[in-house]
């Protein structure tokens, strides 16, 4: 009867949303238990109003035919639904068979980029993947940002110590390899990001974007700069060069805890201007511009994205990123590079990282923050020995389109002992599973996100309540999660009683109570920080519906440094011999048929299950490569023409669009595309497929440091198809 009386109200309800990382606040109407309409929150203290169109999937999601509700099972090429007890008992029982067959490393996990993005898998996920005690850990981490974490592990001492740029009070913002406008702020949460680079401008700034393509950002930008992929080191080699030579090194406050600048000094004396310009294909009139701009303003930032860090040095150029900001004084300071204090401190809940702690089995890579390079796993499925990859579980990933050489993982999906997912669409690597485990959907549960506040361009704590009532028969991840953890635990009557006290435990910890404890003895809670505090609890938190402000980011050093030093280490070893490993890159040429493979994001698409919302993917199509008008030429292409790209990996037909946008010497397709296989239930996808740039992307390729995927500089050759 009360459940009745609730949906026959209207009523408001205040939120975020959770599918990109700019978390903007979004007022929904809610009747019979369905969004009527949603819009942006204008009273929300970080997005003020705005709303980006991704907004709008999180009511396609929920409202898809093709979502999956109920737990399925396949036998052979037929599914059919069955029960969560026995969904969740084969899968607990069928990865304890592999486990005592093979070991626990025979079992691999992979998560998704959604899983960040959603309270029950942050607070949950973990534990259970703890559970299966294998070190065949994987992530989308590794084909996206992993070298920021490792950088911030080495020269901070916490692998979530990224700076953020103040781009709030900055006066000059270097973009190198990033796309804000089509990202809202990739690791930078920062929502209506056009007006905030626009108020750069109108105080008198200047945005700079340096980029092979010509982007979305560079349209509203100040400058822009064409550079050759992979060389982006390089340009940040040049601008330190000059910084010693120049003699405009300004550490002020950073002087007395930031140690070894005498080996970057040393490292970059060859990287003159004509060296760098050599490389790039930048003139050398714009580097002595870029840095003498960049010095001049005193409030400056760089910052570098997805384009420098899928590349073969993607942990050289952030940890150079990194110091130049250090070395200008512009880390920790307003306008410059800065880092959130956010009310629940993820720095406590995650783990600091650490590196090379353990090795992968066959090609002996080192652990990076817990987890192994995804562009690994297919090796570890294909070579045979102890500890041989026999099952995998996915959660909320798909790895087929979204990892290096995509049909030769699938290839090996198909071989495995046992694969589940917990996932609720039946995607390109789904289908390859014997058990998928569905959640309910993201408005179905509480939201508070605990690590884009880490990320964002200022302070504020939000609590998001269940929007949309739950169905009988449904579980939530978190649930799911437990459940699983639960029957993993269980064993003999001593792992009995263990298991039954931890499942105990994490019933009465639940979400809320959790932040509630995060919130208390967080920086702004009553065991917090002297200067900050405000007795914040969960309750206070609710009380804003809109969320709470807490101001601007603040200067957190020396005492936010995670090191035992408390000092900076501005010189790691390991990336300082990693410069020499550059030296030999830039001596091997690109044939005179071969042209340089770049990706590219839109702002109304994120993971590759986005396409299956009609009001997101129609309009043109945007599965289409680019190409310079003189590469064209020298081709014999046409615009609109189909053309076959080809790799050492593989090849794929798509139509061409040639375009002033985009260097002389490189191409661009978009990722997450490719949904034209046999089994998938994505209606909506399907009828706009394309094809997946991973077909043509190695395993092989990574940044040796990290082991992250090096998408950013594969070789391909364009040919015309019959």
């Amino acid at each position: 009867m009360e459940a009745k009386k609730k949906l026959s109200k209207k009523k408001n309800i205040f939120g975020v949303c959770n599918l990109c990382e700019a978390i903007c606040g979004i007022e929904y109407q809610v009747f019979q238990n369905k969004i009527q309409t949603l819009k942006g929150d204008p009273k929300d203290p970080l997005s003020k109003g705005h709303l980006c169109p991704k907004a709008f999937g999180l009511k396609d999601v929920y409202e898809d035919p093709d979502r999956i509700k109920r737990p399925m099972k396949r036998s052979k090429d037929s599914w059919t639904e069955i029960s969560w007890d026995e969904a969740l008992d084969r899968t607990a029982f069928s990865l304890k068979k592999v486990i005592k067959k093979y070991g626990p490393d025979a079992v691999a996990t992979y998560r998704g980029n959604p899983n960040v993005h959603n309270l029950d898998a942050m607070l949950y996920g973990t534990q259970f993947i703890k559970s299966i005690g294998s070190k065949n850990r994987f992530s989308a981490s590794t084909v996206d940002q992993i070298p920021h974490q490792l950088v911030a592990h080495f020269m901070f001492g916490h692998q979530l110590m990224i700076p953020i740029p103040d781009i709030s009070r900055t006066q000059y913002f270097l973009i190198l390899g990033g796309n804000p406008m089509a990202s809202n702020g990739s690791l930078m949460t920062s929502p209506d990001i056009f007006n905030h680079l626009k108020n750069i401008k109108d105080r008198g700034g200047k945005v700079v974007v340096i980029d092979p393509r010509f982007t979305e950002t560079s349209e509203v930008a100040s400058e822009h700069y064409y550079i050759k992929p992979g060389t982006d080191a390089v340009l940040l080699l040049g601008l330190l060069h000059l910084l010693f030579r120049e003699d405009r090194v300004k550490l002020g406050k950073l002087s007395k805890f930031t140690r070894r600048i005498e080996k970057v000094e040393k490292m970059v004396r060859d990287y003159n201007p004509a060296f760098v310009s050599e490389h790039t294909g930048i003139s050398e009139e714009s580097i002595l511009k870029l840095f003498f701009d960049f010095t001049a303003f005193p409030k400056a930032v760089c910052y570098g994205r997805i384009g420098v860090s899928t590349q073969p040095f993607g942990s050289l150029c952030h940890w150079l990123i990194n110091s130049f900001n250090i070395l200008t004084g512009n880390l920790d300071s307003e306008g410059g590079a800065m880092f959130p204090l956010p009310a629940f401190d993820v720095h406590k809940f995650v783990g600091a990282g650490g590196y090379n702690r353990y090795q992968s089995r066959v090609e002996l890579l080192p652990e990076v923050c817990g987890e192994f390079p995804v562009a690994t796993l297919i090796t570890e499925m294909k070579t045979m020995g102890q500890g041989q990859v026999k099952s995998l579980m996915t959660f909320a990933g798909n790895p087929v389109l979204s990892t290096p050489n995509g049909k030769t993982l699938e290839s090996h999906l198909k071989k495995l002992d046992f694969m589940a997912s917990v996932d609720f669409y039946m995607n390109e690597t789904t289908r390859h599973s014997h058990i998928i485990l569905p959640p309910t959907h993201f408005l179905q549960s509480p939201h508070y996100d605990i690590i884009f506040n880490n990320f964002a361009i200022r302070n504020t704590a939000k609590f998001s309540p269940q929007v949309l009532l739950r169905k009988k028969g449904s579980l939530t991840e978190g649930q799911i999660l437990k459940e699983l953890q639960w029957r993993m635990e269980k064993g003999n009557i001593f792992q009995n009683i263990r298991a039954f006290f931890r499942k105990k435990v994490r019933d009465f910890m639940t979400s809320q109570r959790i932040i509630d404890l995060a919130l208390r003895t967080g920086p702004y809670g009553m065991f917090g920080i002297k200067k900050f505090k405000m007795n914040l609890t969960l309750k206070k938190v609710k009380k804003e519906l809109h969320g709470l402000d807490l101001g601007p980011l603040k200067p957190v050093l020396p005492w936010r440094i995670h090191r035992p030093s408390k000092k900076i280490n501005i010189a790691p070893f390991i990336l300082l011999k990693d410069e020499k490993r550059l030296k030999k890159y830039l001596k091997k040429k690109i044939g005179d048929d071969e042209l340089y493979l770049i990706g590219r994001r839109h702002i109304r698409s994120n993971n590759s299950w986005m396409h299956n919302s009609e009001r997101l993917i129609k309009g043109k199509d945007r599965c289409i490569l680019l190409m310079n008008p003189e590469d064209a030429k020298k081709r014999k292409l046409g615009d609109g023409e189909i053309v076959k790209i080809t790799s050492k990996t593989g090849s794929i037909e798509v139509p061409l669009e040639v375009s002033e946008d985009i260097l002389r010497g490189v191409v661009s397709l978009p990722h997450g595309y490719g949904h034209d296989k046999e089994g998938i239930r994505l209606r909506v996808a399907k009828e706009n497929h394309g094809v997946s740039i991973n077909d043509l992307t190695s395993d092989l390729e990574r940044d040796e440091v990290s082991g992250n995927a090096a998408f950013t500089t594969t070789r391909v050759k364009i040919t015309p198809v019959n």
